[in-house]
């Protein structure tokens, strides 16, 4: 017998995927301050993996943290998007592919 720790967030039905594959994992419930350090922790890690390929897969897994992220802050997605799209109107967003490489002040 061997044991792995991991010691990270896991999507919800993942210790049923580690049962139905034979194997057995021991888990606890996050406070809400661990949860919402550990949600900070897998964004990072998954945006990690979305640089290393760049799928849409991982792309998908980094909205999925986001969106628990909001909502564990007392946000609900709706509100998130409703924000995105204000600052596109007011700002724009990212189409033109605009750098921005100095800025001169006058003296």
């Amino acid at each position: 017998m061997s044991i792995i720790r991991h010691d990270k967030l896991v999507r919800d039905r993942i210790p049923d995927v580690i049962a139905k594959g034979g194997n057995t994992c021991s888990t606890r419930t996050l406070t809400d301050a661990e949860y919402i350090a550990a949600l900070d922790a897998k964004m990072a890690e998954e945006l990690a993996e979305y640089h290393a390929d760049g799928s849409a897969e991982e792309l998908a897994d980094l909205l999925e943290v986001m969106m628990a992220a909001a909502a564990a802050r007392g946000h609900n997605f709706a509100e998130v998007e409703s924000i995105r799209q204000r600052k596109a109107a007011q700002r724009g967003g990212f189409a033109q592919r605009i750098w921005l490489e100095s800025v001169t002040t006058p003296d």
